[in-house]
């Protein structure tokens, strides 16, 4: 017989209550560093896991003495399909069986998950090894849905859909946000993989066209918090709307740090040198929008010459975080770095959320 489980149940919406700790981790992987990162993660005890894409790196996976191939094109430029070793997803479920085996994990899909195959297949491994509440939602699909835990309400976007305003996912989102009663969940959280704000040279304005369709209505909605993966280092925004301070945006935060094969990243599209040019991070999936600052110090420039007013830290380290809700207008948010595990009370960045609804009435 197998072992026996136990977890414990979330939160009713309208009970009054929050989930105690929510965690929130992307881009992981299977190596020393994702390894750090979960037993981390696991000491800080949350009742619920947010994955925001990259999960196992099943499709670059390649044995070579132990160390793996950053790049499977690079390793092999004439194979017609990328590589995706399907026991890696194995592996990598007894791995996170610690963790998820008491305590809920939602995800959303990365680029990592495309995992194309022959006859257009993509994403068979994550649709078939994970289940969401995608009926709950009104969907057919495991690309993007929503969910309530406690008197918070989740949104998991998916950006290897259409996104644009004639879309299917538009029209549900639009729909989602307008049914959502902040009195019974005041929280709004939405979380895809890729970055709209970012200040690193890695994905720079990759997902432009994203933002440009589905921005306007986070901020009409008063959206309070968004998280990302995709770049391998934490960032958190100010409050940002169309790339322009404004209080009443949402606070935009990457957690793709996680600690996988491809390593951390360091450089930032605003030191000299480093801004990518036009034709760089092409997505995957998807088109390509470009915007040039049109105000403030950036303005008429595709980079900043400084860090951006819109980016309040950035650190290039490994780690994970924790949301732990207050009451209907006070979060917690904690950046905790690998390193931190080794000194108690330490971690990388620490503030309180603080929503004023009533302040934002547009």
């Amino acid at each position: 017989m197998s072992e026996e489980f136990v977890f414990e149940t979330l939160p009713l919406p309208g009970s009054g209550k929050f989930p105690r700790r929510i965690a929130f981790v992307g881009d992981l992987g299977l190596t020393s560093n994702s390894t750090t990162t979960i037993d981390h993660l696991i000491t800080n005890d949350p009742s619920i896991v947010l994955f925001v894409g990259d999960l196992t790196y099943a499709n670059q996976y390649r044995t070579t003495g132990g160390k793996g191939a950053s790049c499977y094109s690079c390793e092999f430029p004439d194979s017609p399909i990328r590589e995706t070793y399907q026991p890696r997803w194995d592996g990598w479920g007894r791995f996170m069986q610690p963790l998820t085996s008491r305590v809920p994990m939602m995800v959303i899909e990365g680029n990592h998950e495309i995992e194309p195959q022959a006859e257009n297949i993509s994403f068979l491994s994550y649709e078939t090894r994970f289940s969401v509440p995608s009926k709950e939602s009104g969907l057919n699909s495991n690309m993007y849905y929503s969910f309530d835990a406690g008197g918070v309400h989740f949104i998991m976007l998916g950006a290897y859909v259409d996104y644009d305003q004639t879309s299917a996912q538009y029209a549900w989102l639009e729909k989602d946000l307008r049914n959502v009663d902040r009195k019974t969940t005041p929280w709004l959280v939405a979380a895809f993989h890729p970055p709209w704000y970012n200040s690193y040279s890695s994905h720079y304005q990759e997902f432009e066209c994203m933002r440009l369709q589905m921005e306007p209505l986070l901020y009409q909605y008063q959206v309070d918090i968004v998280f990302s993966g995709h770049v391998h280092a934490y960032e958190r925004m100010n409050r940002v709307y169309n790339y322009t301070l404004d209080s009443c945006g949402p606070i935009y935060i990457t957690i793709g740090d996680g600690g996988n094969i491809e390593k951390v990243d360091v450089d930032y599209a605003d030191e000299l040198g480093k801004c990518p040019s036009i034709g760089d991070n092409v997505p995957e999936i998807g088109s390509v929008c470009r915007t040039n600052f049109s105000s403030g110090p950036a303005k008429g420039n595709f980079c900043w010459d400084r860090q951006p007013e819109w980016s309040a830290y950035r650190e290039s380290s490994f780690g994970h975080g924790i949301l732990e809700v207050v009451n209907s207008t006070h979060a917690l948010w904690t950046w905790h770095r690998n390193q931190d595990i080794y000194q108690e009370h330490s971690y990388g960045d620490r503030i309180y959320v603080v929503r004023q609804p009533n302040l934002c009435t547009h």
